[in-house]
């Protein structure tokens, strides 16, 4: 039977267990939306997972759409996420970078000359970003022309390129939570006619000339993909028929044979049984590694893998207090609580200074 600690073969990618750490936005790049040298230390000591999907990191510097979240669109930023990349190798981990562009959840003290966020709408959304001043509401964005479209699709297809260049073992596409490419996938946002509004076949053209572009680029055996089908973050509200829709997306990418797709059930970081889905149905649609995630706690995730209801767990916030969350899940060991007040920006404090199982009897 197979185990949650056993080896896999994902694409191109061996992982040495099926624990992936869940990409978390931690707010600590610096200056330059550079990865830190900190991010390198808290990427190693983390390097026990199967895979590390790392923080969500923006495409390019419209993209972004919070305080202090680093990117992967020029050779400073490459240059650091090779340094993280090689330490996680030397500790036997393999890692992919969630390739990010925020879309309308943004605001204009974020963006190169003040410019406004871009969507798929001019709607602007009714949630809030972290800048300089705090907690504040997004800005209004404007509704991308269609004459854009192709550049946003080729700045993916190079952010996946500077991945290999920086030594990644590949790339999870970030269309999920309520960012730009869920903007154009839900018809509760989604209020476009031209090709790329409309019918399920249009709202899903975006996602697919991104995946075709990125799995192009650097091989659908190093490309993952992450989808929400109904949580409602960043004011996405529910799309009329999210079943069909996300059905309909999944198979589109059979021709790509892509590594993995990155679930999350229900409410990101809440409630499992939001809104009614069936994921297996969803799953029967899909030809690659099957990840989920979502409130899994170590029972659920033995469960998970030893049905075949999963090829992958991943665990978010128990892996940022638990740097051995592997070891921890392997011997049903107690884990660390989360400092909550240290989630977002700051240093090393609730970011690289959690203990192992080791460091008490090193004491």
């Amino acid at each position: 039977m197979t185990t949650l600690f056993d080896p896999i073969r994902i694409g191109d990618i061996d992982l040495a267990n099926r624990i992936v750490m869940a990409p978390l936005t931690r707010n600590r790049a610096a200056p330059g939306q550079v990865p830190s040298r900190l991010a390198l230390e808290y990427y190693r000591q983390r390097a026990g997972a199967g895979l590390i999907i790392t923080e969500a990191t923006q495409i390019s510097p419209e993209g972004q759409g919070y305080l202090d979240t680093p990117g992967i669109y020029n050779a400073g930023q490459v240059a650091a996420w090779r340094r993280i990349a090689d330490a996680v190798h030397a500790e036997g981990g393999r890692i992919v970078v969630q390739l990010w562009h925020v879309g309308r959840i943004s605001h204009v003290s974020l963006l190169p000359n003040g410019q406004a966020p871009v969507s798929s709408t001019a709607r602007r959304a009714e949630t809030k970003t972290f800048t300089r001043d705090g907690f504040v509401d997004v800005s209004t964005p404007r509704a991308l022309r269609t004459d854009e479209i192709p550049a946003l699709v080729t700045s993916y297809r190079d952010a996946a390129r500077r991945a290999m260049e920086a030594n990644l073992d590949g790339v999870e596409v970030h269309g999920a939570n309520g960012y730009l490419i869920e903007q154009f996938l839900r018809d509760s946002i989604n209020d476009r006619h031209d090709e790329y509004g409309g019918p399920i076949e249009n709202r899903t053209r975006l996602l697919f000339e991104v995946m075709q572009a990125v799995a192009g680029e650097i091989g659908g055996g190093r490309t993952g993909l992450r989808l929400s089908p109904v949580t409602p973050s960043n004011d996405a509200a529910q799309d009329s028929d999210a079943q069909a829709l996300f059905e309909h997306a999944v198979a589109q990418l059979a021709p790509l044979r892509i590594a993995f797709l990155d679930v999350v059930e229900g409410q990101t970081g809440g409630a499992r049984d939001f809104a009614p889905f069936d994921y297996p149905a969803l799953h029967s649609k899909f030809n690659g590694a099957w990840m989920v995630n979502n409130g899994y706690d170590r029972q659920m995730a033995l469960e998970a893998v030893a049905s075949g209801a999963a090829d992958l767990v991943a665990f978010g916030r128990p892996f940022i207090s638990n740097p051995d969350l592997v070891r921890r899940l392997r011997d049903n060991a107690v884990l660390n609580a989360v400092d909550a007040s240290a989630l977002y920006g700051g240093g090393a404090k609730g970011y690289t200074d959690y203990p192992t199982l080791d460091e008490p009897a090193m004491a």
